[in-house]
């Protein structure tokens, strides 16, 4: 479905890449020595010499371990290997790498790692399954609690030792990894929170994968970034008039509470869209109209009013929520524009506003005559919508869409686009700037004005949230809201020329 070049593995994914790997001919202690070389090779690309002290577990991440371990000490390192439990219970390709490594074994212990430049943490990979405890657990600790000046940089091998490499999540305790070492493609553990924070630098390795063995996987899980939409990006032609680039409605509140439907059409318009008109009930229609130039104002007092608007079938992308009120007003209006077939975005109240009865809206969604929902929740009106859901957010997002039958974007600094069918996209270019009043709704008119313009839903909302995030790192510290959508047509260009 999408360029395999994002594509994210699970830890199970990742294990049947190697064996797929091994079945067509690479011995699995050639994919180790590989491994081990690139994160031997990495570290000496970041450090002067001095001490290091390798830490190793009892599987194939402590067999990489041993392999960068011998590595470094031939490229004149000092290096002293601490190993969880004994070389006798090592098996298969790692007892190998160990049987390679000819220098003296120490066991793990809490004081691992004292006096070394730095330290290379291979003691569990991603797909720890329980929490550490232990002495590995005294070691982390022990370590991460040292102050700046004495902790030494941890290049983690994979993950760093106690995160999840499906959730991001941190078991029990992790590495505050410096480098994080991985191989083929990135897990989602190493963009999701807190995990991405505690990888540090990810450095992706090729070590003799093929790219043919995801034929076989087909990956489900994607990093955001223009290869899994630049084919759909809008050129408008020479002949082209605005009615072609879509005609997109936002519903306003009251006359107290105009001013995020008027962020989100200035979004859907700096997205693209031919036309926009906010639909404003008739005593806020004075109070939008001091606001608005080239953005259109109608009367729209009820769903009624909504459904005539939206029989004309050019008007095919509404956005019903951001300052629309939590109540019956705003259900009859949601319900109203899911029978008209228009793209639909759903934000804000009009998500809260189905909290006591969450599946007459799904029921809406899914209904015959319903066109493309994209549902923007946050954190807590997502938990309202869905308060049965539990684990990560990528899983609770991928079932949250496959329940209301919509593309469901989770919003948050590691954002999630999850799609009916259970394809999910990450996305990780927007930093804390964003967390400012007002950018949600510019973000639900940005999608907003590029479904009017006939991208698919799923990717209209990828591409929609990278754009936020864009736009968000262009401006930095001390943007609002308003600024968002003016520096849309400099990111377009940069993302034009990305594609050539």
């Amino acid at each position: 479905m999408f360029a395999t070049s994002s594509a994210l593995l699970t830890t199970a994914e990742m294990s049947r890449a190697d064996r797929l790997t091994i079945e067509r001919g690479i011995p699995g202690i050639v994919l180790m020595e590989n491994a081990g070389r690139v994160v031997a090779e990495a570290c000496a690309a970041r450090f002067a010499r001095g001490p290091i002290d390798v830490f190793c577990g009892p599987g194939n991440n402590g067999g990489d371990g041993f392999v960068a371990a011998r590595l470094l000490r031939e490229m004149g390192w000092s290096v002293t290997v601490h190993l969880l439990g004994g070389l006798e219970a090592l098996k298969g390709d790692a007892a190998e790498a160990a049987h390679r490594w000819a220098g003296p074994v120490e066991p793990l212990n809490a004081a691992a790692g004292e006096g070394a430049l730095f330290v290379i943490d291979a003691i569990y990979g991603a797909g720890l399954s329980r929490a550490v405890e232990g002495v590995a657990a005294d070691l982390i600790s022990r370590i991460n609690e040292l102050p700046d000046n004495r902790r030494p940089p941890v290049v983690a091998i994979d993950v760093p030792t106690g995160l999840s490499g499906d959730t991001g999540q941190v078991r029990g305790l992790a590495f505050e990894a410096a480098l994080t070492v991985t191989f083929f493609r990135k897990k989602p553990g190493h963009i999701l929170l807190p995990g991405r924070q505690l990888c540090g630098e990810v450095l992706l390795a090729d070590i003799g994968i093929e790219d043919e063995v995801l034929d076989a996987i087909a990956p489900r899980t994607f990093e955001n970034g223009p290869s899994l939409w630049d084919h759909l990006l809008p050129r408008p032609n020479l002949q082209a008039h605005k009615y072609m680039r879509g005609h997109a409605l936002v519903v306003s509140g009251g006359p107290a509470n105009t001013g995020a439907a008027r962020l989100a059409a200035r979004g859907a318009a700096r997205a693209g869209a031919g036309l926009v008109t906010v639909a404003s009930p008739p005593n806020a229609v004075l109070v939008n109209a001091v606001h608005l130039t080239s953005i259109m104002l109608t009367p729209c007092g009820n769903a009624d009013v909504l459904s005539k608007l939206l029989e004309d079938k050019r008007k095919n992308a509404c956005l019903i929520g951001p300052g629309n009120g939590v109540g019956q007003g705003t259900r009859e209006n949601v319900l109203a524009a899911l029978l008209s077939g228009a793209s639909m975005v759903l934000d804000a109240d009009a998500l809260t506003s189905f909290a006591e009865n969450p599946r007459d809206l799904f029921v809406a969604i899914t209904g015959y005559f319903a066109g493309p929902a994209v549902l923007t929740p946050h954190e807590g009106e997502f938990k309202r919508l869905f308060p049965n859901l539990t684990g990560g957010r990528l899983d609770r997002a991928c079932a949250a869409a496959a329940e209301a039958g919509a593309i469901m974007v989770l919003k948050g600094p590691d954002t999630i686009i999850a799609s009916p069918e259970g394809d999910a996209i990450i996305n990780t270019n927007a930093g804390p700037e964003l967390a400012t009043a007002g950018s949600g709704d510019v973000l639900a008119g940005i999608i907003l004005g590029l479904l009017a313009q006939g991208i698919p839903a799923f990717e209209a909302a990828a591409l929609g949230v990278w754009l936020h995030g864009a736009a968000g790192a262009r401006l930095g510290h001390g943007l609002i809201a308003e600024d968002l959508p003016e520096v849309l047509p400099a990111i377009w260009r940069e993302v034009q020329r990305l594609k050539g």
